[in-house]
């Protein structure tokens, strides 16, 4: 089976990076993916399945049924949607939905899931149980498409004895997979800061609640909250990334916008962090003479892999790829919203290599040149048809 999914997975390489191109070309904003999920039910169509549409609105799912296909049930998932990035890429397949762009590689896991969805319906014949097929929207965005495909019942009728979720990795050379047990990815917390004073003439300080410095003073203090009140082994970050204060070189604005993220691996520090950040920064900002409203979006869970599942995933991918292509993943303060699925069954979130530094394909994921090396698209299809069916394989 494991040779024959591989002359699969090869042979259809050049229909998933087709797919991948289009999907590529083509990008949709989270929770807008709609040409994009038509595109993927259309191709499973052509394949000889039906989807059903419309899940959490732009989600497709999909059952390929092998023999007793209710003795077990694996699901495979795929995020569709793409960021708000400019595309500087110089190639055939570059983005025209102007300021989106596929920069996470999301075109690569739905396409790749659409090659295994094919290959495991040609030989759905050849195994026993079912594999679900989830195509889900939204992951770039909170509340993520994956609690609401689950509010949807995307884990029921049938229900999957477990999951497991591919994604790109350009830090790691194309060829190889990544795997990781238990904690792998960080809870994410978006935060909304606004920083109120008495804005004036720049040049008259003393007549004014300058918030430009306070907001200073409050990014500044609030890195206490991880430095001096976490376990320097206990991975936390608060970074912020946005911040506005529309005044002028002598104009001294009445508010400044903060937006940043936090991040950890354990949700009782999770909830004391959000209450630290919100009295540090009002704290700081009373005493200056202004005042801090905080607001804490809360977003995804953090992501553990299920050991044993992720041990049997590693085992079975050292027996597709080989050993020296098989690697252990460090810890990553990146947030997925398949923690959510994590959260109600047993999961395995693992890493595809798409570097090529030869061809000078090293950029990172949520960047204006992320791109990858396509060979990929001859590996990760018929891998994930490898997992799932040795998976089934379990009583």
């Amino acid at each position: 089976m494991l040779e024959k999914i591989k002359a699969l997975s090869k042979s259809y390489a050049a229909d998933a990076v087709a797919n991948r191109r289009h999907l590529h070309t083509h990008p949709e904003l989270s929770f807008q993916e709609f040409n994009t999920a038509q595109f993927v039910a259309n191709r499973l169509k052509e394949i000889g399945l039906t989807p059903q549409e419309g899940v959490a609105n732009t989600g497709v799912v999909a059952l390929i049924e092998g023999r007793n296909p209710e003795s077990r049930v694996v699901a495979l998932r795929a995020d569709m949607d793409a960021l708000p990035i400019v595309e500087a890429n110089d190639v055939p397949y570059k983005s025209q939905n102007p300021g989106v762009m596929h920069a996470c590689g999301h075109d690569v896991h739905t396409s790749s899931l659409l090659g295994t969805a094919r290959i495991l319906h040609e030989l759905r014949g050849d195994f026993e149980g079912s594999i679900k097929l989830i195509f889900q929207p939204g992951e770039e965005k909170i509340p993520g498409g994956a609690s609401l495909m689950i509010k949807e019942g995307v884990l029921q009728n049938p229900s999957p004895a477990s999951i497991l979720g591919q994604h790109v990795a350009p830090n790691i050379p194309v060829g190889k997979i990544g795997f990781r047990e238990g904690m792998y990815m960080a809870s994410t917390d978006e935060l909304y800061l606004t920083v109120k004073g008495k804005g004036g003439h720049g040049a008259m300080p003393d007549m004014l609640i300058d918030p430009i410095l306070i907001a200073s003073h409050i990014i500044v203090g609030l890195q206490q909250i991880i430095s001096r009140n976490r376990k320097p082994a206990a991975p936390s970050v608060l970074s912020f990334g946005k911040v506005i204060a529309n005044g002028a070189t002598n104009v001294i604005p009445n508010e400044v916008y903060i937006e940043g993220t936090f991040r950890c691996m354990d949700e009782e520090w999770r909830e004391e962090g959000w209450k630290r950040i919100t009295k540090m920064a009002q704290g700081i900002a009373e005493a200056m003479g202004g005042s801090c409203d905080v607001e804490v979006r809360k977003g995804y869970p953090f992501l553990k892999n299920h050991p044993e599942l992720t041990r049997r995933s590693k085992a079975a991918a050292i027996d597709y790829m080989g050993a020296e292509n098989v690697i252990d993943l460090d810890l990553w303060l990146a947030g997925e919203d398949f923690a959510f699925y994590s959260q109600v069954t047993d999961a395995c979130f693992y890493r595809l290599g798409t570097r090529n530094e030869a061809r000078g394909i090293v950029s990172g994921v949520h960047t204006p040149t992320f791109d990858i090396d396509e060979t990929a698209l001859e590996i990760g299809p018929g891998l994930m048809a490898w997992l799932a069916l040795e998976e089934l394989k379990m009583s």
